[in-house]
């Protein structure tokens, strides 16, 4: 589902990691671990084709990000990924219910029991007609991840999507996305400083400045 080769990112002279490699099978549920500042966010974003590696391969489900242009990244994320950012980036003039149910649209294909669905798995059942301006923190991280998972993609990159929750909140988001990996088939790389978060998952990596190794 997601295989990566020798990858090398720079800003200016600045490396920021290099020779990354890893390969994720469709079902598994990978945890990334790293020193802040490492690159794990610009790995995902690497991974998403929102931001270009330097050097290396990038291939999700089958397809090679080098191959594509903008437009042709754009339709892969838009149908194949899932993606939960650390600063939320729901659209403020639309309700929770439109901003999870956009993936959907998008492709065309509009379930409003799915969505609802995805609402009460994370917690925010009933809150569907809400603004994201009406809720806490912790509520718009499940928006979030709601929508990432909605379009049942085949990836799920999730960028400490614990970070905002208490205890019991993130359990059970995590137990969403262990779904979302069990019953679609779905793989998904989880980035978080989380011990009990890394603790759900398959396998447990670690970021450096040289690569990847088996963490923590």
């Amino acid at each position: 589902m997601l295989s990566i080769q020798a990858l090398g990112k720079r800003y200016g002279d600045t490396p920021v990691f290099h020779d990354v490699t890893l390969e994720l099978a469709g079902g598994e549920f990978v945890a990334l671990l790293g020193e802040s500042g490492v690159g794990k966010s610009t790995l995902l974003n690497c991974i998403a084709g929102l931001d270009r590696a330097d050097q290396g391969r990038i291939a999700v489900d089958g397809c090679d990000l080098a191959a594509l242009d903008e437009d042709g990244r754009a339709r892969l994320r838009r149908a194949r990924l899932g993606f939960v950012f650390q600063a939320f980036h729901v659209l403020p003039h639309l309700s929770v219910a439109e901003n999870v149910s956009l993936p959907l649209r998008l492709l065309g294909r509009p379930h409003a029991h799915r969505v609802q669905a995805v609402l009460d798995a994370v917690g925010l059942a009933g809150l569907g007609p809400r603004l994201p301006a009406q809720l806490s923190g912790g509520q718009l991280q499940r928006v979030a991840i709601a929508r990432a998972v909605v379009h049942a993609p085949a990836l799920i990159l999730a960028d400490e999507p614990t970070g905002n929750l208490d205890p019991d909140t993130a359990e059970r988001v995590l137990a969403v996305l262990r779904a979302q990996v069990r019953e679609a088939g779905a793989a998904c790389l989880l980035v978080t400083h989380s011990a009990a978060a890394a603790a759900r998952a398959d396998r447990v990596l670690r970021l450096g400045p040289d690569g990847i190794r088996p963490g923590p």
